[in-house]
């Protein structure tokens, strides 16, 4: 090899991985077993205490997750990550590093709902609290900063509204806090934003959606970007006080640029328990591999569909950044060049009942609780994934009653707009 960089398509296929040492195999192998063989009393005791890597149990390591873990670390330019269980899990692992009972974390309004009904009633029985802020207003990120204020979280393609939020305007807000920036990439993945790149401390991710990318294997992961400095205040006790359970050692002083992605392993994952299964992680790498390809057939699709609905007597309006007329299409030109994603919102002149009805009549699109299959998806969040919030919380999440989402798959965009075409006419 030369001194050059790889590339994305390369890094997909080829980051972290090497053939079995053991027997050759060129895939990575699913290493389905709960724990592993110590090579003597010293190797278990410096493994338990931190003082060596290496395997333990497969809640807290495994060899196939590893090298899931070192890819997209390498893919979205951080110095670590850490496989979970689902993107639910990453955002309870990363929020327990930050957060003491009584601490608060600041929001964007627009995120998927599941998000959303987590950080407002799952999170209270921890003692977090949520701030809400308006994403298109970076001002009221600042205005709702607090002294007991530990982090901002965002999405860099809100979930259902496909909209693109300023990544650097609100990084900037965080580092004027003193707090991380948490951001959910799931809808652009690593291929169409780099959060880390426009200012982001942490990214989460569900692994579920475009990154697995064929709907057959739940996971989340956490990426430490190591720009924070968890030193530089008592904020954060998890990361810079002494941690009796490891003999008193400090996770950043020890761990230095990758001590938040050591914390949520050691702290988070070994202790609350939501392991990747080593089968999921092989699926999801293998998905990886063609995540390239599938991204640029899921964004010039989506840019087809949106174009035939903008212009569909029955659509009120569509949601798209990637449409010029859209008002995220700069933000969209300026983060996301390559495409502005899969995921968009539509609205019906028939309102509610026509979205309901809509999702029925179509028969190439699944209608399903899910994004980011190799297959094109519909669902009317105000009936589902949105429906425990009232009708004003509905818009200001971007899932008014009157809104269809659309995760556009991989598929013929032809095949795709004429099942619209037919079920829109019905």
């Amino acid at each position: 090899m030369t001194d050059r960089l790889p590339g994305f398509s390369t890094l997909a296929v080829h980051a972290g991985a090497q053939p079995d040492p053991t027997t050759g195999a060129r895939v990575t192998p699913i290493y389905q077993t709960t724990s592993f063989v110590f090579n003597d009393a010293d190797h278990a005791a410096s493994l338990f205490g931190l003082q060596a890597f290496g395997n333990i149990y497969t809640r807290i390591g495994n060899p196939t997750t590893a090298v899931l873990e070192e890819r997209i670390a390498a893919l979205e330019g951080g110095t670590a990550a850490l496989a979970v269980a689902s993107g639910h899990a990453a955002q309870v692992v990363v929020l327990q590093q930050l957060l003491m009972p009584g601490d608060e974390f600041i929001a964007a309004r627009k995120l998927y709902g599941g998000s959303i009904n987590q950080f407002t009633h799952a999170f209270k029985s921890f003692g977090w609290n949520v701030a809400w802020a308006d994403p298109d207003d970076v001002a009221s990120f600042e205005r709702a900063v607090t002294p007991r204020t530990k982090a901002i979280f965002i999405e860099s393609i809100a979930n259902p509204a496909g909209s693109i939020t300023d990544i650097e305007a609100i990084a900037e807000v965080a580092r004027k806090a003193g707090v991380p920036l948490i951001v959910d990439n799931t809808l652009a993945t690593p291929y169409l934003i780099r959060p880390i790149d426009h200012g982001a401390d942490i990214v989460v991710h569900s692994l579920t959606k475009f990154l697995g990318g064929h709907g057959n294997s739940l996971g989340g992961i956490i990426v430490d970007a190591g720009t924070f400095d968890w030193s530089k205040d008592n904020k954060y006790p998890m990361l810079n006080e002494p941690r009796p359970e490891y003999h008193g050692i400090r996770i950043q002083e020890t761990f230095g640029n990758f001590a938040f992605a050591i914390a949520c392993r050691v702290l988070g994952l070994r202790d609350l328990g939501p392991a990747l299964s080593p089968f999921n992680a092989f699926m999801i790498l293998t998905g990886i591999e063609t995540l390239p390809l599938r991204m640029q057939k899921h964004c010039e699709n989506a840019k087809a569909v949106a174009e035939f609905l903008a212009g569909h007597p029955a659509v009120a309006s569509v949601n798209y950044s990637g449409l010029a007329s859209d008002k995220y299409n700069k933000l969209a030109r300026k983060y996301a060049p390559k495409g502005a994603g899969a995921v968009f919102t539509f609205s019906l002149r028939g309102g509610y009942d026509a979205g309901v009805s809509l999702v029925s009549k179509l028969q190439l699109f699944s209608h399903l609780a899910n994004v980011g299959d190799t297959r094109s998806l519909v669902i009317h969040p105000a009936s589902t994934t949105h429906s425990q919030l009232d009708d004003e919380a509905k818009v200001r999440s971007g899932a008014a009653p009157d809104v269809v989402r659309l995760s556009i798959g991989i598929e013929d965009k032809e095949d795709l707009i004429a099942d619209l075409e037919q079920a829109l006419s019905a």
